[in-house]
């Protein structure tokens, strides 16, 4: 079986396990949704998931331009030094993910 690349993955299929990894560490959904909407604008609770991430961030309402302040590694890749800028930013909520599952308070997280 063909690996699908992360770009043409269900934001439907994805979602729910970054919700997972918060949520085995004492964080909400409520909370994800939160990180989520402040970095792509979207209302999570209103948005269509079942597109793919491709169709999720390049559609996004309103990017946040204070994203570029997210720096640090995910997988042992820095996320400031990845030049493919789709894949920028699915790393990007995959950091903002980390840090609440790690505790980080909400006011830090978003910066």
């Amino acid at each position: 079986m063909p690996r699908q690349s992360v770009f043409d993955m269900k934001v439907s299929k994805v979602y729910p396990l970054l919700v997972a990894k918060a949520e085995r560490k004492g964080r909400t959904k409520a909370e994800v949704d939160e990180v989520t909407s402040w970095l792509t604008g979207y209302d999570m609770e209103a948005t269509d998931l079942d597109v793919t991430y491709a169709e999720f961030f390049g559609n996004a309402p309103a990017y946040n331009p204070r994203a570029e302040l997210i720096t640090g590694s995910v997988c042992g890749v820095k996320v400031e030094v990845i030049e493919d800028p789709l894949m920028k930013k699915i790393r990007q909520l995959d950091k903002l993910v980390d840090e609440l599952a790690k505790g980080k308070p909400m006011d830090r997280i978003l910066r």
